[in-house]
């Protein structure tokens, strides 16, 4: 995607923005993407992001580099599925695991659990579904809560419920949640690991559904994706899926290559 709108004079103390889209497994590309850009220069001060996006983008916004992420991986603490789920009986309550381990390691990663203390301003996208609606967390103390419910996948996790309302993953309804950006920075870096691919592979009836959601979050993408001056799309999605955990190497080494290959055929985002 071109640039859209070059940094203004006026714009200087404004933040850089960065949207991180969800994705699960595939958002460990976003760290690639993160070390490429800190490769050439560019950092964002103030972040959004929904789902993984929203996990990969608060370690960001406390201050936590590319490398130290991967390193968390490789402790396995951002690693197998099953490392960042833990099950429940009862199970078709809500959800056949709790969000309890994403919620311990964003406790154990940031002790204060607080927006205000973050190094950069972060904003996280959660499903309200009571309403149906998204909406935006940004303050107080419940940093690790607000994450985890981002996270939340329809039907894997259970919802968190805070005075009697249940939120789910923010990808439900916002994908890529520039919005809250646009206001406050001079100019927006979209990441999206779910960028629309067609026609779709329908060899299996698992493809249908498959293609079905991505689908879905693309459709509900749109009007973030509108808003960044420039959008990158690692292209891991097209070899593997959501759930392979077990692929963070190479999905993360795509991103960093996808990344790179971006900034070389848009060098003015360096000037952003």
């Amino acid at each position: 995607m071109e640039n859209k709108t070059a940094a203004q004079p006026g714009d200087v103390k404004k933040p850089l923005g960065l949207c991180l889209s969800g994705g699960g497994a595939i958002g460990f590309a976003h760290i690639g993407v993160l070390q490429a850009l800190a490769d050439n220069g560019i950092e964002a001060q103030a972040i959004a992001g929904s789902s993984m996006g929203a996990i990969v983008g608060t370690l960001y916004a406390a201050g936590y580099t590319p490398r130290e992420m991967m390193q968390m991986i490789k402790e396995d603490r951002l690693y197998l599925v099953s490392k960042l789920m833990s099950f429940k009986p009862g199970f078709w309550k809500s959800g056949f695991s709790t969000h309890g381990t994403v919620e311990k390691l964003i406790r154990e990663c940031i002790p204060h659990d607080s927006f205000e203390l973050l190094s950069k301003k972060l904003f996280i996208c959660v499903t309200n579904m009571n309403t149906m609606e998204w909406e935006i967390k940004s303050k107080g103390k419940q940093l690790a809560s607000w994450v985890s419910a981002s996270a939340s996948i329809p039907g894997v996790f259970e919802a968190l419920v805070k005075n009697g309302i249940y939120y789910l993953d923010g990808g439900v309804l916002n994908n890529m949640p520039a919005q809250p950006l646009k206001e406050i920075c001079r100019a927006i870096i979209g990441v999206d690991v779910i960028p629309f691919e067609a026609p779709c592979n329908m060899k299996h009836p698992i493809d249908a559904i498959t293609c079905t959601l991505r689908g879905v979050e693309h459709r509900n993408s749109l009007e973030g994706r509108s808003l960044c001056d420039h959008i990158i799309e690692p292209r891991a999605i097209k070899k593997y899926h959501e759930f392979r955990f077990d692929a963070y190497k190479k999905i993360y080494n795509q991103g960093y290559k996808d990344a790179l290959a971006y900034i070389e055929a848009h060098p003015e985002i360096k000037e952003l």
